[in-house]
C-alpha cells in the first residue's frame, strides 16, 4: 500500500510515518508540504523519497493508495474531497471538517468514489480506554451515575501556532476537546443530550481562542460528564473516572499519545489495578485503517464517528459562546 502525506506535521513525524512503515508491505511515496523547504527537509529526515508542493501531483501518481491528511483543519475537507474523487482512499486528522455540511459531503463523497475515510481520533486506540470499554458493557460497577474527564496539560512552544491564533480552526475545543467527546462516545456507547460549557482564554491564547474549558454534558439514563480541558496546566495527570451504582473505574495518565495508563477499580472489596497489556496506539490504528482498505473491518474512528464528535464540539463552542444549555442533534 502506497502512501502520502498530506502535511509534513509534527504528528506526522513524531508517530505517522512509524505507522505506516510498521504495516506489512506499505510505504510512504512522497510528502506534500506548502513550503518547498520544510517538505526537502521533513523528506530528508525521515527518509520519504519525494516532496511536494501540488497535491495534484499527489492524486495523479498510480502508486499512492492512500493519503494522511494533516494539514490546517481549514484545508481538511477540500483535500479529502480532491483525494476520494482520485480514487485515494483518507485518514483525516481531526477535526474531519470545521463544518457539519462540510464533513457529511467528506463522507459522501468518499462512499460514492468507494473508497476508506478514517479520522484520527486515536485514544479510542488505547490498549486502556479499550478495556475500560469492556468492563463498562459488562456492567462490572453497575448503572452508571457520572464520568469525569481530565485533559488539561501544557501546549509546548512547538505545537502553539494556530492552534492558540486562529479564530475558526484553533482553539482547545476543535484540537483537544474533541478527543474527549469521541473517547466518550467510545466507552458509553452513545452520544449526549444536551451540553453545557465555560472556556477561559489569555493565559496562552487570545483574541477569544479558548485555551481553558469546563464542560457538563447529559447523556442518555441521565448520566452527567464533566471534562476539564486546558493548554495551560503543566504537571497534571490525565485521566477518567466512571462512577457507578457498585464501584468506581478510573483510568490515569491515559489521555496522551503514548502507549501507557492505569485502570483502577474501587468498591466494596477496596481497590484493585487491572491490568493492561499496551500497546502502540498509531501501530494499531493504522493496522486497522489499513485492513479496512483491503476490506477487512473498518477503521477505528470512521468518517461518521469523526462527524458525530464534530457535531458535539460545534454544540459545545455554541454552549460557551452563548452561555446556553445546547441540545445535541447529531446528523
Amino acid at each position: 500500500m502506497g502512501w502520502a502525506l498530506i502535511g509534513a506535521s509534527n504528528v506526522a513525524r513524531q508517530w505517522i510515518v512509524d505507522a505506516i512503515r510498521a504495516q506489512a508491505d506499505s510505504s510512504i511515496v512522497t510528502v506534500l508540504s506548502s513550503s518547498e523547504e520544510r517538505g526537502a527537509k521533513f523528506a530528508a529526515e525521515t527518509g520519504i523519497p519525494a516532496h511536494t508542493t501540488d497535491i495534484d501531483t499527489i492524486l495523479a501518481d498510480d502508486r499512492v493508495d492512500a493519503v494522511y491528511i494533516s494539514t490546517a483543519n481549514e484545508f481538511h475537507c477540500n483535500q479529502t474531497l480532491a483525494a476520494a474523487r482520485a480514487g485515494k482512499n483518507v485518514l483525516c486528522e481531526k477535526p474531519v471538517a470545521l463544518t457539519i455540511p462540510n464533513a457529511r459531503e467528506m463522507i459522501a463523497t468518499c462512499h460514492t468514489a468507494g473508497v476508506i475515510l478514517g479520522v484520527n481520533h486515536h485514544l479510542r486506540c488505547n490498549a486502556m480506554h479499550q478495556k475500560l470499554r469492556q468492563l463498562l458493557a459488562e456492567g462490572v460497577i453497575g448503572s452508571l451515575n457520572a464520568v469525569r474527564v481530565f485533559h488539561a496539560n501544557f501546549l509546548p512552544r512547538l505545537l502553539q501556532g494556530w492552534r492558540i491564533n486562529d479564530t475558526q480552526g484553533g482553539g482547545l475545543i476543535l484540537d483537544s476537546t474533541i478527543h474527549d467527546i469521541d473517547t466518550l462516545r467510545f466507552l458509553m456507547g452513545c452520544n449526549p443530550t444536551h451540553v453545557m460549557a465555560m472556556t477561559q482564554s489569555g493565559r496562552l491564547a487570545h483574541d477569544g481562542v479558548e485555551d481553558g474549558i469546563m464542560v457538563v454534558m447529559r447523556f442518555p439514563g441521565d448520566v452527567l460528564v464533566q471534562i476539564h480541558g486546558s493548554y495551560t496546566v503543566p504537571f497534571s495527570e490525565g485521566g477518567v473516572e466512571f462512577y457507578g451504582s457498585e464501584g468506581v473505574l478510573v483510568g490515569r495518565d491515559c489521555m496522551s499519545q503514548r502507549a501507557a495508563g492505569r485502570l483502577f477499580m474501587r468498591n466494596a472489596e477496596g481497590e484493585k489495578e487491572i491490568p493492561v497489556h499496551h500497546h502502540n496506539l498509531y501501530h494499531y490504528a493504522l493496522a486497522a485503517f489499513s485492513n479496512a482498505v483491503r476490506g477487512a473491518g473498518q477503521p477505528a474512528a470512521t468518517g461518521e464517528d469523526g462527524l458525530a464528535a464534530l457535531t458535539i464540539a460545534l454544540a459545545i463552542r455554541d454552549a460557551a459562546r452563548t452561555g446556553r444549555q445546547i441540545k445535541v442533534e447529531i446528523p
